[in-house]
């Protein structure tokens, strides 16, 4: 099963500044590789700083497209994003955030992603593309950051 998870990446940052940035998910398509379009279905909050949210999330590239969706769990109070798949061209889809605090203005951010196409003609045609994408994901997302929140020294 193809995966991605990346050690601790630094980013001049605060945890709780890339936890809303992260959590922001209404805003991809416009920083998120192959991103196209982002729906939030729902949001309900759970209490004690826990949101839950389900999203329809399109992806394209060249002539493909798709669309998928998912629970989006954003627990504030540990800095984590849980994203669980719930339907569409996978087999198999999860990710995770978790953003640990790495001094006064930086942290520590981690993602963790695990997939499977459930179809083999998908998977032959968008699997490498896909790869690519998400090893750019924390570029994306720091870069979006350095847009956001200005840059900042560690």
């Amino acid at each position: 099963m193809p995966q991605f998870s990346s050690t601790k990446r630094r980013v001049r940052h605060t945890a709780s500044d890339m936890f809303d940035l992260v959590a922001d998910v209404e805003k991809y398509p416009q920083f998120v590789p192959l991103c196209s379009e982002l729906k939030v279905r729902n949001r309900t909050p759970k209490g004690e700083g826990i949101d839950v949210l389900v999203a329809d999330m399109s992806v394209s590239f060249k002539l493909l497209s798709e669309t998928f969706t998912s629970r989006v769990t954003l627990d504030r109070p540990r800095l984590a994003i849980l994203v669980e798949y719930l339907d569409g061209p996978f087999s198999r889809l999860q990710n995770r955030w978790n953003f640990r605090p790495a001094g006064e203005r930086a942290c520590d951010v981690e993602f963790f992603i695990e997939y499977e196409f459930r179809s083999r003609t998908l998977a032959l045609l968008m699997g490498a593309m896909f790869d690519a994408a998400f090893r750019r994901f924390a570029d994306a997302f720091e870069k979006r950051a350095d847009e956001v929140y200005g840059r900042s020294s560690a």
